[in-house]
């Protein structure tokens, strides 16, 4: 039985509880329910084998509330790990932990993901359970000190592999030159004529190949220890191959020296030092290519300083970057970078944000103007106030959505993990299986067998098969952040591939989200000027977003206004004001049929203007019409070239909007969006969504706002503008830092590169196991062809997984397709 807790949302009374509690208790398996009204949680005890936590969560939906679990997310560093076979082993021990609900373990970047219940779950069980299967596990702690020895780690695992391989290679090559040289003509020193010394030639190879086998001792240390626990590894095979190979020569070099020389020609030695160099060699490359594929990450944490200048009691002190507190007044100086995020107090200059926006241009700052942890101070000195500092700032934030998406897993990797997981049980068992067959059915020779046996064992490669998604989405991720598209999880990867329709919110994503001024028409001899000035002095008491766009319009052409005499909104209609004696009245068509004023020949110019999707203000001036100024919130410069590129890409563009129809689709006729959804309310977004998807559309939708949030969600992708809230940030599967409409289509050719690249690395994966496997086994042999060497087979899995790593690297040279 297990015991569970849930949050509820929604009760309001006892009777609410009561009402939870009846409806769960009826669920199968459940022995007892409690609902506590005080501290809005639900105690559960059920049977994990007939109920699962949906279930009960669904149960309590059913009722009308909501039931959230009480969960903790953490990553756990994984050492000791070899292969696929080794993330499946941790990932179903740690399962297997009662209030454990969700548990990733990543080959790749040799990290756990955990999310589990507190209240039955501490961190010393998972790392006991992680211990028990075999392997190491220390709990992640996200500071730059902690990212600058995970490097320091992973360099020294490198410089290891490579002194082993040297090593190894320094033994190797005179074994090699022993055993085969004799066959290539090559001579022979006379001690070690197999001929005339055999015991010297048998012991001399002994000799050899023990410091190999040294060097190579994790490979056994782990294997074994694996395999006696009953959940083996990829160390597991190659222990298994070379000891083979070794004891039989060890038995056979015992033979010749009883007086049998005929075992002088079988013996194995140089197959098993050959074989743990060279899966040596193919660690080493690999560990190479895991380094190369969290160069993003590496380049994300260089990016922040490690030290800031601070005023405390009037003193300028400088401290690590981990010390500076909220509230602290932090000094910057010409070309140095920010340390964290803030609000300017004291000073201007201009700052460098590319590193976040992708916006090569320094941007103005001054007093109460926001900063960012990261940019780059380029002229001015300056004081700003700490707003958010550690794991809070934006910087943060971004390293940690990537890392994130990098730990996750895509659902393309569910077959290659379920695979895995049985993957070297069955290879032993082929090993074992084929050796007997040909022993007893074919050859009749333990030679022959034990060869057989030992090429299956070291020809196998689960690591393939484990590293051929996680790198892919390492390697995506990661280019898209230095794109400036943050992608969540792998999910969010692999979905966006196969998205149809994107649907774009039109104010602040399609459109700036700012009116302006488009157009000035004037009549009875006023200039624009005039008329600009005359409409900005009237609507400067005023409130209204149009009239701000006016006002904004002449402050733009650095215009005087003049003062008001007075003031008087009519609502629904507009202003009446009175300047220099003059009645001026500004608002829509309306109050100038009411007020019965002619529009003269303006009305033409009217019609035109809200057929472009602009609103017109008309102007009069002493009970006569003397202009339009013509208000828009203006189009974005990239967004008809993003949807220009989404067309070409075969996806279809919507428009969603709160707008009339006839203003929604003059904004349309501008871009070419192919369907528009106008004078929809805000709640009623993320239904339009759910109509789209009824058609058997994937959809996409790009939002900005608060009311976006919930179509975000409802999208099979959502993605986020970078410049709106936290809340449509929060919601979307994609964040695109720049505010750059053409980020779009970038981030869906990103995700159909990645997702390529995934199948290629599981094709080939797959291919190597499938046909490596059944010529280890002798499948060219029964047929007159030849017989696989266990030298060549080492050599074929090494280049397996080093091919699969290279393969996943070529996504480091992706870049947006760009239209002329």
């Amino acid at each position: 039985m297990e015991n569970k807790v849930f949050s509820i949302e929604g009760m309001t009374c006892a009777s609410c509880a009561q009402t939870i509690e009846k409806a769960t208790s009826k669920l199968p398996g459940v022995k007892a329910a409690n609902v506590n009204l005080a501290t809005e949680k639900m105690t559960i005890q059920f049977n994990e084998l007939s109920l699962t936590e949906a279930d009960i969560q669904k149960a309590v939906a059913d009722a009308g509330y909501t039931a959230i679990t009480n969960t903790l997310k953490k990553t756990f560093i994984i050492e000791g790990m070899t292969c696929a076979s080794c993330a499946q082993t941790i990932e179903k021990a740690t399962q297997k932990l009662s209030g454990m609900n969700h548990s990733t373990v990543n080959l790749a970047t040799e990290k756990m993901s955990v999310q589990y219940d507190p209240v039955v779950l501490n961190v010393s069980d998972i790392t006991k359970a992680v211990a028990d299967a075999g392997y190491e596990a220390h709990e992640e702690v996200g500071s730059a000190e902690s990212v600058d020895l995970d490097r320091e780690k992973k360099q020294r695992h490198i410089k290891e592999m490579w002194h082993r391989f040297l090593m190894s290679t320094i033994f190797t090559l005179p074994l090699l030159y022993i055993v085969m040289g004799h066959m290539l003509g090559l001579p022979l020193p006379e001690i070690v004529d197999p001929m005339m010394y055999p015991i010297t030639f048998s012991l001399t190879q002994l000799t050899l190949t023990l410091p190999v086998m040294y060097y190579g001792r994790s490979f056994f240390t782990v294997g074994f220890k694996t395999l006696f626990k009953g959940h083996p590894n990829m160390d597991s095979l190659v222990a298994l191959g070379t000891s083979a190979a070794f004891v039989y020569s060890l038995f056979g070099t015992y033979m010749i020296y009883l007086g049998d020389t005929s075992f002088t020609t079988v013996l194995y030695y140089e197959s098993a030092a050959v074989i743990l160099t060279l899966i040596t060699l193919g660690k080493y490359f690999e560990a190479v290519s895991k380094g190369k594929t969290s160069e993003a990450i590496k380049k994300l944490m260089g990016l922040a300083p490690k030290t800031a200048r601070v005023l405390r009691n009037n003193q300028e002190m400088e401290i690590a970057i981990d010390e500076v507190q909220v509230e602290d007044i932090i000094v910057v100086r010409p070309g140095e970078k920010l340390p964290v995020d803030g609000i300017v107090m004291e000073g201007n200059t201009s700052i460098d944000e590319s590193m976040l926006t992708g916006e090569s241009m320094p941007v103005e700052k001054k007093p109460s103007d926001n900063v960012i942890g990261a940019s780059i101070n380029k002229n001015g000195s300056f004081q700003y106030k700490a707003t958010k500092v550690g794991k809070d700032t934006a910087l943060s934030q971004i390293i940690k959505l990537v890392e994130d998406a990098q730990g996750s897993k895509a659902p393309i990797a569910k077959l290659a993990d379920q695979i895995s997981g049985i993957f070297v049980p069955i290879v032993i068992g082929l090993a074992v299986l084929a050796g007997l067959a040909w022993f007893f059915l074919g050859q009749e020779s333990w030679i022959f067998a034990l060869t057989i046996m030992i090429s299956v064992l070291v020809i196998a490669c689960p690591c393939a098969l484990g590293l051929a998604t996680p790198t892919a989405i390492m390697v995506g991720t990661g280019k898209g952040a230095e794109n400036g598209v943050l992608i969540k999880s792998g999910g969010a990867l692999e979905t966006t591939h196969k998205i149809g329709t994107i649907i774009f919110d039109k104010t602040g994503t399609i459109t700036e989200g700012k009116p302006k001024v488009t157009d000035i028409v004037t009549t009875n001899g006023l200039s624009e000027t005039d008329l600009l000035i005359l409409a900005a002095s009237a609507e400067k008491g005023s409130e209204h977003p149009l009239g701000e766009a006016i006002v904004n319009g002449a402050k733009e052409r650095s215009l005087a206004l003049i003062k008001t005499e007075s003031f008087n909104a009519i609502p629904g209609l507009g202003i009446q004001v009175i300047i220099n004696g003059q009645h001026l009245l500004l608002g829509n068509k309306k109050l100038m049929t009411e007020s019965h004023i002619s529009l003269e020949n303006l009305a033409a110019d009217s019609d035109r203007l809200a057929d472009q999707g602009k609103t017109p203000m008309y102007i009069a001036k002493n009970g006569k019409i003397a202009g339009i100024i013509a208000v828009a919130d203006t189009v974005k410069e990239n967004s008809l070239k993003a949807i220009e590129r989404l067309h070409r890409m075969g996806i279809e563009v919507a428009m969603i909007t709160g707008d009339n129809k006839r203003t929604a689709e003059a904004i349309a006729k501008q871009v070419g969006i192919d369907r528009v959804l106008s004078e929809v309310l805000p709640e009623d977004k993320a239904n339009e969504v759910k109509k789209l998807q009824a058609e058997g559309k994937k959809v996409a939708m790009v939002g900005d706002g608060i009311n976006d949030a919930p179509a975000l969600a409802q999208a099979d992708t959502g993605i986020a503008i970078g410049s709106g809230t936290d809340v449509a940030m929060e919601s979307a599967d994609i964040v695109l830092m720049r505010s750059d409409l053409m980020d779009v289509p970038t981030a869906v050719e990103l995700s159909k590169a990645t997702i390529k690249n995934i199948k290629e690395n599981l094709f080939w994966a797959f291919a190597y196991n499938i046909l490596g496997i059944p010529v280890a086994m002798g499948l060219l042999y029964l047929f007159g062809g030849p017989l696989l060497s266990p030298i060549i087979a080492a050599a074929a899995m090494s280049f397996s997984s080093v091919s699969v790593l290279l393969n996943a690297l070529r996504l480091k040279r992706f870049k947006p397709s760009n239209i002329k």
